[in-house]
């Protein structure tokens, strides 16, 4: 039998298992097989992926958090996820909160995280580190490419008929910014071809966004490995790099999701990116395996 813990970040929803608990489960070498079976919407618990919550490996770590998509893909990182494994390990007393703040181990390095309120769905800050425009980091292939011009300090791609530019915040995304969001039909009609284009040989996550103002901005979102997602925080973020390099967006502003809000921030001297919003928990319950 496994324990979980079902937990959101604006309606971005995992499956999360808690190792500090129950050690084993981070021995478990089917962890693949297992997301794909408990992200199921209809045979399973339901969620866009699997975290396993861990001990950490790290030094000046709190805690260790592995990623799965529903598809059993490993992911690199996920905003939405990493306030809800700072919440857990926080609520269950598996890290002491000094000063607020935990640091999380991922396979895109350590992120410093803090607790803003803790009443209802918490509120948590996570710094998500500095974004990467190079072409090897998010990683794509510049020979397959279609050059789409420049829109102030952004590079624009052409890839399956939609023009964007590439932010890697740890794990790759296209950024395209629109006079309209499409329609879900739409997207999931344009995602999976850009997510699993030539150029990009770990896959990308796809967003659409559109500038409502300086300051606020709306998206949606196709995650790699896990399709159409009601948000995703490190593309929140990709979407307030590639605005204020473009010209289109100030280094702060509210963005948007079908899920909800974030607050992201982009500090002019230096910094990563910083993401703030609620991370839920919905249930607990047990797994047959």
């Amino acid at each position: 039998m496994i324990p979980f813990t079902k937990m959101h970040g604006l309606g971005n929803d995992y499956v999360y298992l808690d190792a500090f608990e129950s050690p084993a489960l981070a021995e478990r070498g089917d962890l693949p097989a297992l997301a794909q079976a408990m992200s199921d919407r209809r045979f399973g618990v339901g969620s866009d992926g699997l975290i396993l919550v861990a001990p950490p490996t790290a030094p000046g770590a709190d805690a260790r958090m592995v990623m799965f998509n529903a598809d059993g893909s490993v992911g690199a990182m996920c905003g939405n996820g990493l306030r809800c494994v700072v919440r857990l390990v926080v609520e269950r007393r598996h890290a002491a909160a000094v000063g607020g703040g935990v640091t999380i181990e991922t396979a895109s390095g350590l992120r410093r995280a803090r607790v803003v309120d803790r009443a209802g769905d918490w509120l948590i800050s996570a710094d998500m580190a500095q974004p990467r425009l190079d072409l090897g980091s998010i990683p794509a292939r510049r020979d397959v490419l279609e050059p789409a011009g420049r829109r102030g300090g952004l590079d624009l791609w052409r890839v399956g008929g939609v023009v964007g530019g590439l932010v890697s915040m740890g794990n790759p995304h296209l950024v395209s910014f629109a006079d309209r969001l499409p329609e879900p039909a739409e997207l999931d009609r344009i995602g999976p071809g850009i997510e699993r284009h030539p150029a990009f040989p770990d896959g990308i996550n796809v967003h659409v966004a559109r500038a409502l103002s300086r300051d606020r901005a709306e998206m949606v979102t196709w995650e790699r490995g896990s399709g159409r997602t009601l948000a995703c925080g490190t593309g929140a973020c990709a979407v307030l790099v590639a605005g204020a390099l473009a010209g289109l967006l100030d280094r702060s502003a509210i963005v948007t999701l079908p899920g909800g809000d974030l607050r992201i921030e982009w500090p002019e001297a230096g910094g990563g990116v910083v993401m703030t919003g609620p991370a839920t928990e919905v249930y607990r319950g047990v797994w047959p395996g």
